[in-house]
């Protein structure tokens, strides 16, 4: 605890000359921190280091260059924890001026990121090396202004995250797990079971991350595709999006006997305890899996709340789990099913998912779950917003924040999607 005791302390940190980690934790004189002023500085100057590949470019260069050796704690490719730090950053700066949410989320993400084996001289690293790229992007234009401002923003994140690891020191940082079971659906697209090697606990609707050995150090997110249940399996829907990534690896190299990571239940699309509300579950594509999850969880309630589930696919082939989808309709007579299927003719619907909802009326006394491609989540919550959707009642994935901000979710929106390369 060691860190969590400098994060606090008052005095200021000579290695840095970068002040004291009090105010920016807690805010000056003991206050809250005030990340609304922190947002207003950040983003007026936001045009000085954007877009984020030039400085998160930078970044790694002044880290690795100073500290050669954290290189091999990352893989080979650094492409996909480029993308992941522009996603922070990005949504770190749109909800500054919501210290709760950011705090929340940065509890989550020091949770899971203990798997990573992160050390406390990591966050001190980072800094250094955050302050030198903010130097090499804004040139002659950079300012203290500037520069305390991003490193308030990133100390009050490392002051959540180690909270949120200290307070996961009870469970593993990840999970082994053996395949039990691997079917191809389709070329692109395979169904994993995998048990557990002690029980992983999590709530249907949530993903995790997955590591494979064939990829020491990768971590992709997958969603969970079954409620909890009493043999402890986990199913994953996985489609191959990219030769050579995780997706890959689990799709065409994987079979039954397998080893594979788990790290810890992450996301927050989980049934709300309303019990009166009515519930909205749209998916597209793999997306099917955590809205299986949530469908298989209803039915274990006691009481069932009128449901209605848009399942879209580009194609019939698309539609890869009907065995499931079919006993699902079969046995809840709750549950009424519009297959959306782009733009064949025959199906209930067909076009786009996001349209199909908003033909089909009010949606606003409903509880929503949204789950897919980005684009597709993007568009049926703007959708349903644009519906009278009150936006607290719209659940969905997280949504890849390389969609331009114009573009995206605002709020909601977290910073990594349900995707595996």
């Amino acid at each position: 605890m060691r860190l969590r005791q400098r994060l606090l302390s008052p005095s200021a940190r000579p290695d840095t000359g970068t002040g004291p980690w009090l105010a920016a934790a807690h805010g000056a004189q003991g206050q809250p921190y005030d990340g609304a002023a922190d947002q207003r500085v950040i983003t007026r100057r936001l045009p000085l280091v954007t877009p984020f590949g030039k400085l998160i470019g930078h970044l790694y260069d002044a880290m690795f260059e100073r500290h050669p050796y954290l290189r091999s704690l990352f893989p080979d490719s650094m492409e996909f924890q480029r993308v992941h730090l522009e996603r922070a950053l990005w949504y770190l700066i749109e909800h500054l001026d919501r210290p709760r949410e950011v705090a929340d989320f940065c509890a989550r993400l020091g949770r899971d990121h203990r798997k990573l084996g992160v050390r406390p001289v990591h966050f001190e690293v980072f800094e250094q090396a955050l302050a030198e790229a903010l130097r090499r992007s804004a040139g002659a234009h950079w300012s203290e202004e500037m520069e305390q401002a991003w490193l308030r923003m990133l100390r009050f994140a490392v002051a959540a995250m180690v909270d949120g690891a200290a307070g996961a020191l009870a469970e593993p940082p990840y999970w082994n797990g053996t395949v039990t079971a691997h079917e191809l659906r389709a070329p692109d697209l395979a169904v994993l079971r995998v048990r557990p090697a002690e029980p992983f606990p999590y709530r249907a609707g949530q993903y995790t991350r997955i590591q494979t050995p064939l990829l020491p150090l990768t971590w992709r997110p997958y969603s969970i595709a079954c409620a909890p249940g009493p043999d402890g399996e986990l199913e994953f829907h996985v489609r191959r999006t990219a030769p050579g990534g995780v997706s890959d690896a689990l799709v065409t190299r994987t079979r039954a006997g397998d080893s594979l990571r788990l790290g810890p239940a992450q996301g927050s699309m989980v049934l709300d305890g309303d019990p009166a509300r009515d519930v909205l579950v749209v998916a597209g594509g793999t997306g099917w899996a955590p809205a299986r999850a949530l469908l298989e969880e209803l039915s274990r309630r006691p009481l069932h709340r009128r449901t209605h589930l848009f399942v879209g696919a580009r194609t019939l082939d698309g539609l890869y789990d009907t065995a499931a989808l079919a006993r699902l309709e079969k046995n809840c007579s709750w549950l009424r099913v519009v297959p959306v299927i782009g733009e064949e003719s025959g199906a209930a619907e067909s076009g786009s998912v996001a349209d199909a909802v908003a033909r089909r009326g009010d949606w606003s006394g409903h509880t929503a779950y949204v789950s897919g491609p980005p684009l597709m989540v993007t568009a049926t919550v703007y959708g349903l917003t644009g519906l009278a959707q009150p936006p607290d009642r719209i659940h969905h994935d997280p949504v890849d924040g390389t969609l331009p901000p114009a573009a995206r979710p605002s709020r909601a929106q977290a910073p990594v999607a349900i995707t595996g390369g």
